[in-house]
This record gives structure tokens, C-alpha cells and sequence, in this order.
């Protein structure tokens, strides 16, 4: 896939702010500075069409970006650090949680994990709750460039094997760098078979 024109076209607070459109949505989230924004420029190849910072939990709303006319990134603020709004829906706030819930063209979520991390419990405790949820999601590795293939490889596996113990099925796994500009082929790759595949499959 060609990204031909990527636009940023709103920040919504809640659900009924989001774009009244039918395009398909593929929203990414994460911990906080897991880097969601700069995957977003990756893929689209522009340098800045999401704002990336160094701050944790600067991202506060749902940024919508209409990709190639037909179809959009969301970035979604990371979890960490947002506030806890009930005891089902804890360390993201109520407006993400009604979005994956009840977005009806919401095509499949991009969860982004941090490769140099061992398994955290704000992303498997995340990711329970996701799998309640009626949508399709992969994994993305981030931040590949800091250590060796195979330090990377030991980590997705040692994730892998604790999601296991709740997700029979693993989901797709993705690894990038914004650094390295690295990923962005294989995702953009899915995201075309996703487009591509019959509605309901």
C-alpha cells in the first residue's frame, strides 16, 4: 500500500465528537511514550503530521487522521496515564473505553508494546479487558532499534507466553522503529488485507 495524502482532520473528546463518517479506523494505543504519534508518521511517511513529545500522557484526545481518502489512523491517548474513570474500565479514560467499545467502523486496534520492556502489567491487564471487546487487534513492538533482533525476539516470546494464559489464539505481531524506519511495509500490509477482505470476514 501507497499512503498518497494523510490529513489530520480532528481531536475528539468523546465518543459523539468523533467524525460522522463510515470509513474504516484503525486506532492505535499504548502505554504513554510508547510511541503512538511517531508510528503514525512512519506509516504515512510525514514527518509531522502527529505531534510526538517526550512528555508522558501529553495526548489527551482522539486524533483522527483520513488516510489515502478511504480510510484513517486514530490516535488514541495512552493509558498510563490517563485518568481512571470506573473500576472496569481503570487506567484509560471513559472516552477510549466507549470509543472500542462502540465505535462501529472501528476495523481492528494496533496495541503498542514496548520491546524493551519485560511484560508490564498495565498492558496484559489492558489487554484482558480488550479481549471482552468485539474487535480485532494486533500487537506492535516499538522502539526495535535500542537492542539486538534476537533481545527483541526473546521479548516478544516472553510476552507472548503470558498473554497465553487468557488469549488462546495469539493475535498479529508487528515490531517498528521510528528510528530505524523499520515495520511500516508489514503493517501497511495488513492493513490492505484488512481493507481488502469482505465485510464480515
Amino acid at each position: 500500500m501507497k499512503i498518497k495524502t494523510a490529513d489530520f482532520v480532528t481531536s475528539a473528546p468523546d465518543l459523539r465528537a468523533c467524525p460522522a463518517w463510515n470509513l474504516p479506523e484503525f486506532a492505535l494505543i499504548g502505554r504513554s511514550n510508547v510511541g503512538k504519534s511517531s508510528l503514525v508518521n512512519l506509516l504515512t511517511g510525514r514527518r509531522a503530521l502527529a505531534v510526538a513529545s517526550d512528555i508522558p500522557g501529553k495526548t489527551k484526545l482522539m486524533n483522527f487522521f483520513r488516510i489515502n481518502g478511504n480510510w484513517a489512523l486514530v490516535d488514541l491517548p495512552g493509558y498510563g496515564y490517563a485518568k481512571v474513570a470506573t473500576q472496569d474500565k481503570h487506567e484509560f479514560n471513559r472516552a477510549v473505553g466507549d470509543y472500542l467499545e462502540k465505535r462501529r467502523n472501528l476495523a481492528e486496534v494496533f496495541v503498542l508494546i514496548d520491546s524493551r520492556l519485560e511484560p508490564q502489567r498495565i498492558d496484559l491487564d489492558f489487554l484482558r479487558w480488550l479481549a471482552g471487546c468485539d474487535v480485532d487487534f494486533s500487537l506492535i513492538f516499538t522502539k526495535t532499534d535500542k537492542h539486538s533482533a534476537t533481545q527483541t525476539r526473546t521479548r516478544i516470546d516472553a510476552f507472548l507466553a503470558v498473554i497465553a494464559d487468557f488469549l488462546p489464539e495469539p493475535p498479529p505481531v508487528f515490531t517498528s522503529s521510528a528510528v530505524a524506519k523499520t515495520g511500516e511495509k508489514e503493517i501497511l500490509a495488513h492493513i490492505a488485507a484488512v481493507l481488502a477482505a469482505p465485510s464480515g470476514e
